[in-house]
C-alpha cells in the first residue's frame, strides 16, 4: 500500500510540474510577443492543417502590419462589434458575461458568450475553438497573463493582426485585400463595419453575407463614433 501511495504522490507531483512548465512556456510566449509579431497561432495551425487535407500546397493569407497602419475605422468597428468596454475592463466584462448567461438561459442553449477581445485573443493564440470548461479555464489564465503584460494598444494590435476573417484569411491586412482589394489602412467606416461583424463566424459569412448581417453592420457603423480605442 505504501508503494502505491508513493507512486500516486510522485505521479501527482509529475503532473503538477508538467502543468507548471506548460504555463511558464505560455508566459514566455506572451512576453516574446509583447514585442515580436506572432508567426503562427493555434488557430492558424488548425486552419492550415484543414486546408492541406484538400490541397497539400495550401497557404494561409496573413501579413502583419503595425498598429498605425490599420485604419482607425476598423479599430472602432471591431471594438463596437466585439467589446465596447475594451479599454475599461481588466480582460473580463462581468456585466457582459451576466447578460450572456441570462440570454442563454432564456433561449435554453448557448447563443452568446460574453467574451472580450482579450479572451478571444487568448483563445486564438494558444487554444482551439472547442468548447469545454477546461478550455475556458485555460483561456482565463492566459487572459490574465496578457492583460498583466501587455497594454491595451498591443492587445488590439495583435488581435487585429491574427484574428480569422475567412477561410485561410488571418488579420486585417489580408481581410482588407480579400474583400476590398485595398490595404488595412484604407478601410472606410462602412467597409470596416462590414468586416467587423463577420468575426463571430467569418468562414460562414464569407460564403453568405445576409441582409440581416448587413443591417447589423449598419448599426455598428452608427455606434463607431462612440468607440474608445487605445
Amino acid at each position: 500500500m505504501k508503494s502505491v501511495a508513493r507512486f500516486a504522490k510522485r505521479a501527482l507531483v509529475a503532473v503538477l510540474l508538467l502543468i507548471l512548465a506548460y504555463h511558464l512556456w505560455l508566459l514566455g510566449q506572451i512576453l516574446w510577443w509583447k514585442w515580436m509579431p506572432p508567426q503562427q497561432t493555434s488557430f492558424m495551425s488548425l486552419r492550415l492543417d484543414e486546408l492541406r487535407e484538400k490541397d497539400p500546397k495550401a497557404q494561409l493569407k496573413y501579413q502583419w502590419v503595425p498598429y498605425e497602419r490599420i485604419s482607425v475605422n476598423l479599430k472602432r468597428a471591431v471594438v463596437a462589434a466585439e467589446d465596447d468596454r475594451f479599454v475599461d475592463h481588466d480582460g473580463f466584462d462581468w456585466d457582459g458575461i451576466q447578460r450572456a448567461l441570462e440570454k442563454n438561459e432564456r433561449r435554453g442553449r448557448a447563443v452568446a458568450g460574453g467574451s472580450t477581445i482579450s479572451q478571444q485573443l487568448a483563445k486564438n493564440l494558444f487554444l482551439t475553438p472547442n468548447r469545454s470548461y477546461l478550455r475556458k479555464g485555460e483561456e482565463a489564465i492566459i487572459t490574465v497573463m496578457i492583460e498583466a503584460l501587455w497594454d491595451k494598444r498591443r492587445i488590439l494590435e495583435v488581435y487585429l493582426n491574427v484574428v480569422e476573417w475567412g477561410n485561410g484569411i488571418f488579420g486585417a491586412e489580408a481581410a482588407a485585400r480579400r474583400y476590398y482589394n485595398i490595404s488595412a489602412a484604407q478601410l472606410s467606416p462602412q467597409q470596416a463595419a462590414h468586416i467587423a461583424v463577420m468575426l463571430p463566424n467569418p468562414r460562414k459569412f464569407e460564403r453568405s453575407y445576409s441582409a440581416r448581417l448587413s443591417a447589423h453592420a449598419d448599426r455598428i457603423q452608427g455606434r463607431m463614433r462612440y468607440s474608445e480605442v487605445p
